[in-house]
């Protein structure tokens, strides 16, 4: 990618085979019962680990939302239009999911073992405050969302910080805080999850808002074997992870989360560079590219489908264990994905070509005077929101 290009080719891929991963991981995790311990066949133990997605997710987010800071400076621009677009962009296809979870949590199949969703669900989720309070949730996927939520309230501070004092000091200062609260907490082991402040996430979102300097970065910098200095940083989290399983690691999320950013981060600058190359022509390939711009509605709504699969629909027609697993992948990840791309062409769409209700209201009636003979309208869309 050139410095001066808006868009960098391969990162909605990633998103996409991400969100793909999720969806992969909740078929697993729901066919085979007892997580974090491993009650699968041993060659499906690779998706036991959705959680790590959700780390790319979230340093893919800070880089994404800093190529255009780091081209101007590391400056902003207005901290109200920022939140505005920020929430035009996330609220309305969280606040759809949010309603469909409700409907099928409450009519079909509970999603949480603390029982179905309350009036306090409702408020604390429809807030996207879960990441700070605990209640019943209707969508186990949208933890995530509250953390991300947090995130963008202190981007405009990160972003201060990294023009006045640098990528060290930001990088640094949120890593160190994060570490001595971990090392503070009983057995250096902090209690963080589901419904749970999860800060160990900050240095994260963190490293993906440093990364993104590369942009900005000159010819040598660019250059540089970033593709092989992400799978060397990435070798030891890989084989500490298979060698302790499942159980340790998901006890240890805290630290594994710390100890993988390195190599998402430098994951994303490789391809931000086009290395290596044949990963980011897979990752500009058409299908891959079409799941990354209906990634978030993927993983907004995907849960409750697999969930109605499983827990619904397979009983009556496989047996537990590998064949649930099967029907779930035959029924349950086409479903996810066909559902996902027609709830994004109402709920995620129209708000990423639009900047505003006006615009939208626009580009609406032009489509309808489309359909009429003889009646013509201007489409005037908005700018395309940031990923």
């Amino acid at each position: 990618m050139a410095p001066g290009r808006a868009h960098v080719p391969g990162l909605d891929g990633i998103r996409g085979l991400a969100a793909l991963y999720v969806v992969l991981f909740h078929c697993r995790l729901l066919t085979f019962p007892g997580f974090p311990r491993d009650s699968g066949p041993s060659w499906l133990g690779w998706l036991m680990y959705g959680r790590l997605a959700v780390v790319l997710f979230l340093a893919l987010s800070g880089f994404s939302l800093a190529i255009s800071a780091a081209r101007k400076g590391w400056r902003l621009g207005s901290l109200a239009g920022f939140l505005r677009r920020r929430a035009w962009r996330i609220l309305p296809p969280y606040w759809a999911a949010l309603v469909f979870s409700l409907v099928v949590a409450w009519a079909v199949v509970p999603a949480s073992h603390f029982g179905p969703p309350t009036g306090g669900s409702v408020l604390v989720y429809g807030l996207v405050a879960q990441d700070m309070y605990t209640a019943p949730t209707p969508n186990g996927a949208f933890w995530s969302i509250g953390v991300e939520a947090e995130l963008y309230l202190v981007f405009p501070l990160l972003l201060l910080i990294r023009r006045r004092l640098g990528a060290v000091v930001l990088l640094g200062g949120v890593t160190l805080l994060v570490v001595a609260r971990g090392l503070t907490a009983n057995g250096a082991l902090p209690v963080e999850g589901l419904n749970g402040l999860t800060p160990n996430l900050a240095p994260v979102f963190v490293a993906g808002l440093v990364g993104a300097g590369v942009v900005v970065a000159s010819e040598r910098v660019r250059s540089l074997p970033w593709h092989w200095l992400a799978a060397l940083a990435a070798l030891p989290v890989l084989a500490l992870v298979v060698a302790k399983g499942s159980v340790w690691t998901v006890a240890h999320y805290f630290w594994v989360d710390l100890a993988v950013v390195p190599a998402v981060t430098l994951l994303l600058v490789a391809v931000s560079t086009g290395k290596p190359r044949a990963l980011t022509k897979l990752l500009s390939t058409r299908p891959v590219r079409s799941l990354g711009n209906f990634s978030y509605s993927l993983y907004l709504i995907h849960l409750p489908i697999v969930m109605i699969v499983v827990r619904k629909v397979a009983p009556h027609y496989v047996s537990p264990g590998l064949p649930t697993f099967w029907f779930t992948l035959a029924l349950g990840l086409p479903a996810s994905v066909l559902g996902a791309w027609l709830f994004s062409e109402v709920f995620e769409m129209p708000f990423k070509r639009n900047r505003s209700w006006r615009f939208m209201l626009a580009e609406g009636r032009a489509r309808w005077n489309a359909t009429r003979p003889g009646l013509r309208g201007p489409v005037r869309p908005g700018r395309p929101e940031e990923n």
